[in-house]
């Protein structure tokens, strides 16, 4: 049986390539021994790049690792995918819900796959996909 693929947050990028990030060697055990394929969006990759630029190879290090695992960044920028994320952030805006978490939640039904590597327990204990499925989340409490 094929693994599902699993989603991969922004956290646990930045936590997986900063070894100084307190969660980094919870994340890197969860990554590390993730054999499918990672998914991602690119404003997953666009926060983590934000995030990363303070250490002078840090962007350098996430192009490296997104290429070197073969990390599946998809594109949610189209309008009829825009219109779908302001709703979900519309839905969850007491939770709060940005638009990467918004871009996961789409990509998860696309995909077809509720697994996710967050560090962001509140939301993603909150969120559900547009199937009414909550998420699976990693690493465990």
């Amino acid at each position: 049986m094929a693994l599902k693929p699993l989603l991969i947050d922004t956290g646990p990028l930045v936590a997986y390539l900063d070894r100084a990030d307190t969660q980094h060697s919870i994340v890197s055990a969860v990554i590390d021994d993730f054999t499918g394929t990672l998914c991602t969006t690119g404003a997953v990759i666009t926060e983590s790049m934000h995030l990363l630029k303070d250490d002078r190879n840090g962007p350098r290090h996430l192009a490296e690792f997104v290429q070197a695992v073969g990390v599946h960044v998809s594109e949610c920028t189209q309008a009829q995918q825009l219109l779908l994320a302001a709703s979900l952030i519309e839905k969850y805006s007491d939770t709060p819900m940005d638009f990467a978490d918004a871009t996961l939640v789409l990509l998860s039904d696309e995909i077809g796959t509720n697994k996710i590597v967050t560090l962001d327990r509140r939301g993603f204990e909150t969120f559900r996909t547009r199937k009414g499925k909550s998420f699976d989340i990693l690493p465990g409490r």
